[in-house]
């Protein structure tokens, strides 16, 4: 009997040893197909006589299309006057910005160049937390830096820089620093599912990628229109309560809306004839809570659609016909 369990001890380490050598071997699997596509983006600012500017900064990108297509974050690019791209070989090129999105944080670059390696885009819908996530990147200038960890969430969401709230955001505890920014978050199997685009600071092991799957579309229209186009009705508004004495009087399902603050001149919603106090409280036959579910609503399939905007005003309900525009 001691025999016995003597053989089963020294077993289970051996096993132990088997998953950590499985789990390695993966992940040098992983990154052995992704980083040779994994990029530096040098980004030079302009000056204020629009001139490039000696100062600027640094960040990620991957290539995506052997011809020179390269993803990166919206901020890395930003205002840059001049862009280059360090290849993993060490190959320099300078590069064009063919697009960007800040509302998703998404930028598209090409350069010069034919066969280059490439990373594959994954589907994101198909990502599960738990499941071993790998970041690549240059941060502070460390190129080629690979941090490994978990999906920690799915479907978080993001402030961008202008105010929109960025979808389908996952969560990662693989580590990421400054220059991390629009490198690839990838699977095991060398997918990858994400755009490393934020970290929390000073907070360990919360950092963010945008998901594959809304890469994909923001690209695809980057690449064919040089833009993202979204409508708009030209308000400026906040979420408000609807008194339930109110939303009761006017025969209304709703507890909030959106309480217009200010209405463009001669924009869409002046057209339709919205004041400043109205409430917000449908568009089209969506119930809208907050200025959030009605950006979610104001899609590209929107411009130039005749759309009823459902408003309480003065504990009135009126339905007024706004047209959006291209923003």
């Amino acid at each position: 009997m001691a025999s016995l369990s003597t053989a089963n001890a020294v077993a289970a380490p051996l096993d132990d040893v088997s998953l950590l050598d499985a789990y390695s071997q993966a992940v040098i699997e992983a990154i052995g197909h992704v980083a040779p596509a994994v990029v530096r983006i040098e980004a030079r600012s302009r000056g204020s006589r629009g001139d490039a500017a000696a100062a600027g900064g640094s960040g990620s990108g991957f290539v995506i299309a052997p011809d020179g297509v390269i993803v990166t974050n919206s901020h890395v690019v930003h205002g840059a006057g001049t862009l280059s791209v360090t290849m993993a070989d060490g190959h320099r090129e300078r590069a064009d910005l063919v697009g960007e999105d800040p509302d998703t944080d998404l930028a598209v670059l090409r350069i010069d160049g034919s066969s280059l390696p490439v990373a594959r885009l994954g589907d994101s819908s198909r990502v599960r937390v738990g499941q071993v996530a790998i970041a690549i990147g240059n941060p502070y200038g460390f190129d080629s830096s690979v941090t490994t960890g978990i999906v920690s969430a799915l479907g978080r969401s993001l402030r961008g820089r202008r105010g929109r709230l960025m979808d389908d955001i996952i969560q990662t505890d693989a580590a990421l620093n400054p220059g991390n920014s629009g490198g690839p978050l990838v699977t095991s199997r060398g997918e990858v599912i994400g755009v490393n685009t934020a970290m929390i600071l000073p907070a360990q092991g919360l950092c963010f990628a945008i998901a594959a799957n809304t890469v994909r579309f923001v690209v695809s229209r980057l690449l064919r229109d040089g833009r993202i186009r979204r409508s708009y009705i030209g308000v400026a508004g906040q979420a408000a309560p609807v008194p339930r004495r109110v939303a009761h009087e006017c025969g209304l399902a709703v507890t909030s809306g959106i309480r217009v603050a200010s209405v463009e001149p001669h924009g869409p919603a002046a057209a339709a004839g919205l004041r400043e106090n109205d409430v917000i409280v449908f568009f089209g036959d969506t119930a809208v809570a907050g200025v959030d579910e009605l950006h979610r609503l104001l899609t590209e399939d929107r411009i130039g659609q005749p759309t009823s905007l459902t408003i309480i005003r003065d504990r009135e309900v009126l339905r007024v016909i706004v047209i959006p525009w291209s923003s």
